[in-house]
């Protein structure tokens, strides 16, 4: 198969781009540094596509593999005709490939093995031909045989209908039209398993929806529901259509004797073979494509989750709310270092609630706490109304933010949280991430497994492996469009750079614990089983702000020093401002100059000429700065305060299929359904939302006793 021309068709990309793309993967280049440095190979393609590309990609590969594979079973029992090497070839799927070798297949003991073993396929094969004049009850006769096991000619004429029956399920051709018959006539039922048994499924107790317009996130429900016991489900396909196309295909209308053999042989073949396994084709299919629109959504959540701007330099308070056991409190200064830590009881007595407001007041007042983070979990919003007390009692203004305390005991409880904070037992590591999810959502959620983080629908009816490849990729693409000050960086964070593995890390870190900080890039050559291939990789990802050389601390690539350095002489910068490395006039500089002229002079291409002077003239710029800013809050509200038609601000928390769960300050997210988004029609809301998002919302109604708030951002 030739990749490049087939990936081109299939993405709408140039042939030649394809091939570059393919040559940088086989070579060992990462998906990060081939979406930001070989831009000119591929036409600037971004990160996703590169990698929905790279997918795809493994997926022919596999597939030519399987075809190989079939191509020499067939082959082995000398059955591989030009007829069925011609059809191998033109498989485009790895269904209608295995089609192809379903009648090769070596099958376990059937209806039609044993009538096969009887000696009946001659007259299976006799009825077929449907030869004018030919009576199939009289011929049937001649297989009667006490020692075969065959009584009568009726039994004899059974056998035959069934090895029929197998041959028309074992049609590539037959199967192929059916299955698009199923695709668009389809309709997926489902029914309550015990009607009067109330649970969430109850929706779903008498439903159908075809299967051409049904949506991802009920194939996954109505899964979840029947294997959970609740609801029984089925495909439904009316019978006329796939039984015309069996019956066109088989019948000659040459001997009406035969027709009707041929005709009960075909319809046992679909309703006893070939349905139930399209049924399961297509339910899996459904179910495929809907957990894989399922990660796509898990994966941009997550993806603005990490790309939320940090909160820098500021001194915070964390909070991991509980009732028994209290709640812990760790203080951490700008860079993450633990100051303080402690226990309250905001839900205990009176006194225990006086003395934890003492304490809180004196931590914050120690160490000059600007912001306090508390996780959402038990007794947050407990905690939140507490805090919020505690702040109308100090004399300067402290905010509040509640953030997703998701996985945060998965990390205290790691060798990770061990390593990094020895000193803390289990709970206060968990108030000390919460701090540093608000300070660096990224640095911090970087030591979570993606899948522990919460923001996606159905994640743990996913194919575990596939989400988890998924989730890594958008880890590995934000960790390496913001870049990593190689001086700071946890090994956990290190460790999603471009061409950097465990082992490197560890070194890594083993390095600047030993010798102290880098210096430059240049010095990483310096640090064991770091070789040419990964410096390369990874060197334009790290950043140096203590080096002497500038480059060092922005996305620059090494490889382009040279080339950074010869624009700035080219557009008349001074040895002096060069040493001063304040570049903010560049960009009109370069324009003033000629882009083009520059590229050629240069001999670079436009888009690393564009990338260096974006880094030359905001050298340390970080990507997350130019998002929205994290809605900090000073007081709270109760469920019970909300009132339909109220106006309200909030932070967007998820977004699924359906809408968009937005925090408004109670301890309820509140649902925006997706007809309540705009005034326009969306497919899907992440075309108007994305997780961080501050909107402002009117309350459509409150169910305080089932906690469901519903609201509308249309007014």
């Amino acid at each position: 198969m030739d990749y490049a021309k087939v990936l081109a068709q299939e993405l709408d990309i140039k042939e030649a781009y394809a091939a570059n793309i393919i040559a940088l993967l086989d070579d060992g280049n990462t998906i990060p540094f081939i979406a930001r440095y070989r831009k000119e190979m591929h036409g600037s393609m971004d990160d996703q596509l590169i990698r929905a590309f790279s997918d795809k990609l493994t997926y022919l590969r596999s597939l030519d593999k399987r075809r190989e594979e079939i191509r020499a079973l067939i082959d082995a029992q000398e059955k591989l005709t030009d007829e069925v090497a011609a059809a191998l070839d033109k498989a485009q799927t790895l269904s209608e490939l295995e089609d192809v070798y379903r009648p090769f297949r070596p099958k376990r003991k059937t209806r039609a093995s044993v009538a096969k073993e009887r000696g009946l396929e001659p007259l299976a094969l006799a009825v077929i031909r449907q030869e004018k004049g030919f009576s199939p009850s009289q011929y049937a006769q001649g297989f009667v045989s006490e020692e075969k096991g065959v009584a009568t000619a009726d039994e004899a004429l059974q056998g035959a209908m069934d090895i029929i029956a197998e041959q028309v399920s074992d049609s590539a051709e037959i199967r192929k039209r059916l299955r698009t018959i199923a695709q668009k006539e389809g309709v997926l039922t489902s029914v309550a398993a015990d009607p009067d048994k109330d649970s969430v499924y109850a929706m779903y107790y008498e439903y159908s929806e075809p299967v051409k317009k049904i949506a991802g996130h009920r194939v996954l429900a109505v899964n979840r529901g029947e294997k959970e016991g609740f609801l029984k489900v089925s495909l439904t396909v009316p019978d006329e259509q796939p039984l015309s196309v069996i019956f066109r295909l088989l019948d000659k209308n040459t001997n009406p004797l035969c027709s009707d053999l041929l005709r009960a042989a075909g319809e046992d073949a679909y309703r006893r073979l070939i349905f139930p396994s399209l049924e399961r084709e297509i339910r899996a299919e459904l179910t495929d494509a809907a957990a894989e629109n399922a990660m796509q959504v898990f994966a941009t959540n997550l993806k603005q989750l990490l790309m939320q701007p940090p909160v820098k330099g500021k001194t915070v308070l964390g909070l991991d709310p509980g009732y028994r056991t209290g709640c812990k409190v760790a203080v951490v200064d700008a860079t993450g270092k633990v100051l303080d830590t402690a226990v309250i009881y905001p839900t205990h007595s009176e006194r225990k609630i006086a003395e934890s407001k003492q304490t809180l007041k004196r931590l914050i007042q120690k160490h000059h706490v600007d912001i306090i983070s508390i996780g959402n979990g038990t007794a947050s919003k407990e905690t939140e109304m507490f805090t919020a007390d505690v702040l109308k009692e100090l004399d300067r203004t402290v905010y509040y933010m509640v953030v997703s305390e998701a996985g945060a005991s998965v990390y205290s409880a790691s060798k990770l949280a061990a390593a990094e904070l020895p000193e803390l037992d289990l709970t206060l590591r968990s108030a000390a991430s919460i701090a540093r999810r608000l300070q660096d959502p990224l640095a911090e959620l970087v030591k979570i497994e993606p899948k522990a983080i919460g923001v996606g629908q159905y994640q743990h009816d996913m194919p575990q492996k596939r989400l988890g490849e998924t989730l890594d990729g958008v880890v590995e693409d934000c960790v390496n469009s913001v870049g990593a000050d190689l001086n700071t960086a946890s090994p956990a964070l290190l460790a999603r750079v471009s061409g950097l593995n465990a082992t490197v890390c560890k070194n890594i870190v083993a390095y600047r614990e030993e010798n102290g900080a880098f210096h430059s890039r240049a010095e990483l050559k310096k640090v064991p089983k770091l070789g040419p291939k990964a410096f390369e990789q990874c060197a334009g990802f790290l950043r140096v702000p203590e080096s002497a050389n500038p480059l060092d601390n922005t996305g620059v690539h090494p490889e382009s020093y040279k080339s950074a350095k010869a624009l700035l002489k080219l557009v008349d910068y001074s040895d002096k401002e060069i040493k001063a490395a304040k570049f903010a006039d560049l960009p009109s500089r370069v324009k003033a100059a000629g882009t083009k002229t520059l590229a050629e002079q240069l001999e670079i291409g436009l888009p690393t000429l564009d990338d260096i002077v974006k880094e030359l003239s905001k050298p340390g710029r970080d990507p997350r700065d130019e998002m929205p800013a994290p809605m900090l809050r000073s007081d709270v509200l109760d469920i019970k305060d909300l009132k339909e038609g109220m106006e309200l601000k909030g932070t967007v928390r998820n977004v699924i299929d359906f809408g968009a769960f937005v925090d408004i300050g109670v301890h309820q997210d509140g649902l925006v359904h997706i007809s309540q988004i705009c005034n326009k029609y969306i497919k899907h809301p992440s075309e108007v939302l994305k997780v961080g998002d501050i909107v402002n919302v009117k309350i459509l109604s409150v169910d305080a006793d089932k906690k469901r708030i519903s609201l509308t951002m249309r007014f």
